[in-house]
C-alpha cells in the first residue's frame, strides 16, 4: 500500500470525520480538500484534512455557502499543517458574519409568531403591530426580520 506517514486513504478519512466517501470526492471537486494520487491512481490525504472536512460540515450546518468556506480555507497554508495561529485568523473573518447570522436566528425565534412586517395584514395582531400597513413603505418582505439598517429590529421599534 502506497501510504506515507500522517495520511489517509479516503475510506479512512471518511471513517475518522464522518462523512461519505461520495462528499469527500464531491469536497476535492470543489477545491475545499486535496489529495495527492498514488502511482496506482488512489487518494491520500494528509491528516489535517480532518480538520478542514470538520469546518466544512460545520459550516454547512449553520448555511454558510461552500463558496465562502471555500475562500475561508484558501487562507490556510497548503505547504505545511496549519497551525493554532493559521486557525485563529481565519476564524476572525467570520466574526461578524456569525454574529449577525445568530441576530437573524434571534429574530426568527423571538419574532416569527407576531407580524413579520411582510405586508399581509392577515393576522389578528397585524393591525396593531402595522397599522395601515407602515411597513409596506420601507420595501417588500418580512421588514421587521430583514433589517438593512444593521442593528436589531424587534416589534415596535421598527414601524
Amino acid at each position: 500500500m502506497d501510504i506515507e506517514p500522517g495520511e489517509l486513504t479516503v475510506g479512512q478519512l471518511s471513517q475518522r470525520s464522518g462523512v461519505a466517501i461520495s462528499a469527500l470526492h464531491f469536497y476535492e471537486r470543489q477545491n475545499l480538500i486535496v489529495s495527492r494520487r498514488t502511482a496506482g491512481n488512489q487518494r491520500r490525504y494528509k491528516r489535517d484534512t480532518l480538520r478542514r472536512v470538520a469546518l466544512i460540515r460545520i459550516a454547512q450546518r449553520v448555511g454558510i455557502p461552500l463558496a465562502e468556506v471555500a475562500a475561508i480555507l484558501a487562507l490556510l497554508p497548503e505547504s505545511r499543517t496549519p497551525t493554532r495561529q493559521d486557525w485563529g485568523r481565519i476564524s476572525e473573518c467570520w466574526q461578524a458574519e456569525l454574529a449577525k447570522r445568530i441576530l437573524h436566528l434571534e429574530q426568527l425565534r423571538d419574532d416569527v409568531k407576531d407580524c413579520v412586517g411582510c405586508g399581509c395584514l392577515s393576522l389578528d395582531r397585524c393591525a396593531l403591530a402595522n397599522p395601515y400597513d407602515a411597513l409596506g413603505g420601507k420595501g417588500a418582505g418580512a421588514q421587521r426580520l430583514v433589517n438593512t439598517g444593521g442593528e436589531p429590529c424587534h416589534p415596535g421599534k421598527c414601524a
